[in-house]
């Protein structure tokens, strides 16, 4: 036995251990290892082949992973280190089906796949799967001719949520309609949507396991994901789905929604260690800062858990260390995104711009196109922000710019230069960049002009009359703390009295309960409530100035104006930043009594309106 025969044979046998496999019998656990069918390892045969055993007198030995009852239910074909696992691919499909077993894992000790005869090809894990994983994932059988099958109209989450909704009274009566549908808070798929699902569906039939909708923000990625996930379990594809977000306050906000949408036939659970027992659950939501935190992904996780991984904003976490756990869990990938990132448009390999021969590798694991399966840039399904304006579903943002003479110098390519007289007596000049605003650069003229054109030009709430509700993203935090100081001073002014100083607050990691600021901003009731309408349901803060937070992914559908109040250097970030104002909203239905929006001004067209962004 080679060298590299025995290393890698020590490898997997410690891989095999940490997965809670066993050479021996353990108290009332029988061995479930066997070498050779009918062989099984004794205590006395250690001394025979060493802890690097590679062959015996019959031969190569190969793992044959037993069930709980002693049934074959893994093949595990071992290669030397200086060996592709991949090269014993056909010998140990051989020797799978003569067991009668559907899963072959494929190791050398460094580089381990693992292959369901009945899904396809196989996969690259990290770490072996326990026993009780991949018993449990032996459960689903998959058919994908079921899911190409299954029937998906509008109406698909509304009889999740209420079953019987189109036999009960009133429903016949179109009339009753609308109302019945508010009352009961049905959710019906928009044509888009559906469209989105049957694209999915059509992949599926082309052989795919891989899917990327790139969706506009507002236009209800976490409704169509719950369609898919009912599509998933439904048609028995799907055991246990797992959501991945990148920050809290969406891991909150995605659980209520399935627990909205789907909780009549699924279970919803956020992961967190020591909380509810996430193995009961059909849909787990967890952050991926949550699953990296001490590597818990792999310690807590088998590669075998989760049968469909969706990605919430995809394009955030594929990136860096999340990609990791992305990879881990086998089975299918949905991302969801409104911006993708194509980082092998116009990139040529054969002249890539920089000396690393790593280059390519690097940009083909970041692109989300390819991630997701997606070649030349198409994703499974597009719906543009153009799109939903176009039908009615979004609103376009109008722009208002302001900006001061040095601020446009800043921003130029030759910069702000700044003269002045040094020390000695000297004349000196100094270049500022973009990139210094608010950083080395100081002005507090500009600050005031960006405050006042703000104040002067936001939109005003459609029933109230106040300014509406905005975001006003800083450089940093120290910019947000004097934004805020200065928007409030001058809320003073043309509102004495009504905010003491309510009016706009800062939002920033240094502020203590930040993230449940958020959460009351969008719940409109951050600092209390507005007081210019009693029976209105508005907050009295009517601007929150940040810096990174409450960009991708926060949902605050009342919001009327954003501002821009750094410069924005990626394409990304500012298509992020800008759709979360392009949603419509119906600001009657924040009206505590029901009966006074009939009573509201009818010059007020409250269902519908336009997003402001200001440029500076």
């Amino acid at each position: 036995m080679s060298e590299k025969e025995a290393t890698a044979r020590i490898k997997i046998n410690k891989l095999l251990e940490a997965a809670g496999w066993r050479f021996f019998p353990q108290g009332d656990s029988p061995a479930n290892i066997r070498l050779e069918p009918s062989v099984t390892i004794k205590s006395a045969d250690l001394d025979a082949l060493g802890d690097n055993f590679e062959r015996t007198g019959k031969g190569f030995v190969d793992f044959l992973l037993l069930d709980a009852k002693g049934f074959p239910l893994i093949i595990l074909e071992a290669k030397a280190e200086d060996k592709n696992p991949l090269t014993a691919k056909e010998q140990a499909r051989k020797y799978a089906r003569s067991q009668n077993c559907r899963f072959v894992i494929l190791s050398n000790g460094n580089l381990h796949y693992f292959w369901d005869l009945e899904r396809g090809n196989p996969y690259v894990i990290t770490s072996f799967p326990t026993p009780d994983s991949v018993i449990g994932y032996q459960k689903v059988t998959p058919d994908p001719q079921r899911l190409i099958a299954e029937q998906v109209g509008e109406d698909y989450i509304a009889l999740t949520q209420r079953p019987n909704y189109q036999s009960e009274a009133g429903w016949k009566n179109e009339a009753e309609r609308p109302a019945y549908i508010q009352a009961n808070k049905l959710h019906f798929l928009r044509p888009y949507q559906l469209k989105a699902i049957q694209r999915l569906q059509a992949a599926v039939g082309d052989g795919k396991d891989r899917f990327l909708f790139e969706m506009a923000t507002g236009t209800g990625k976490t409704l169509t994901a719950a369609a898919v996930i009912k599509l998933f379990l439904r048609s028995g594809n799907v055991r246990r789905v797992l959501f991945l977000v990148d920050r809290l306050e969406l891991e909150d906000q995605a659980k209520k929604a399935f627990a909205a949408l789907l909780s009549a036939d699924f279970q919803t659970v956020i992961y967190k260690e020591n909380r509810d027992d996430w193995r009961r659950a059909e849909i787990v939501v967890t952050t991926v800062q949550s699953l990296l935190f001490n590597n818990k992904y792999q310690k807590l996780f088998s590669p075998t858990d989760f049968d469909l991984v969706i990605s919430d904003e995809a394009h955030r976490s594929i990136g860096g260390n999340a990609r990791a756990v992305f990879d881990y869990f086998i089975g299918w990938k949905l991302g969801l995104t409104a911006t993708p990132r194509d980082y092998l448009r116009r990139f040529d390999p054969s002249n890539p711009g920089t000396r690393d021969p790593r280059e390519a590798e690097r940009r083909l694991l970041l692109d989300t196109y390819r991630t997701f399966g997606c070649e030349n840039s198409q994703p499974t399904f597009r719906y543009s922000l153009l799109d939903g304006v176009k039908d009615g579903y979004l609103i376009n943002p109008t722009v208002v710019d302001a900006r001061t003479g040095i601020t446009t110098q800043l921003l130029s390519d030759e910069g702000f230069v700044a003269s002045f007289t040094d020390d000695t007596g000297e004349d000196q000049e100094q270049v500022f960049k973009q990139r210094e605003f608010e950083k080395r650069f100081f002005a507090d003229a500009t600050n005031q002009l960006f405050c006042k054109t703000f104040i002067e030009n936001a939109l005003r709430d459609p029933v109230s009359g106040e300014i509406g509700k905005s975001i006003i993203f800083a450089v940093s935090q120290n910019h947000a703390a004097k934004l805020a100081q200065i928007l409030n001073q001058m809320a003073d002014r043309v509102y004495p009295g009504r905010y003491q100083s309510d009016f706009a607050v800062q939002v920033t990691s240094q502020i203590p309960d930040a993230q449940q600021f958020t959460v009351n901003f969008s719940n409109n009731n951050l600092l209390g409530s507005g007081n210019f309408i009693p029976a209105y349901k508005t907050g009295k803060a009517r601007v929150c100035v940040t810096v990174g937070m409450m960009t991708t992914g926060y949902d605050c559908t009342d919001l009327l104006n954003l501002g821009l109040f750094r410069p924005i250097f990626s394409p990304t970030d500012f298509i992020q930043i800008k759709g979360r104002g392009t949603r419509r909203h119906d600001f009657l239905e924040q009206l505590f009594d029901e009966t006074s929006s009939s009573t509201s001004s009818p010059t007020v067209s409250t269902s519908r309106r336009s997003s402001s962004t200001t440029r500076c």
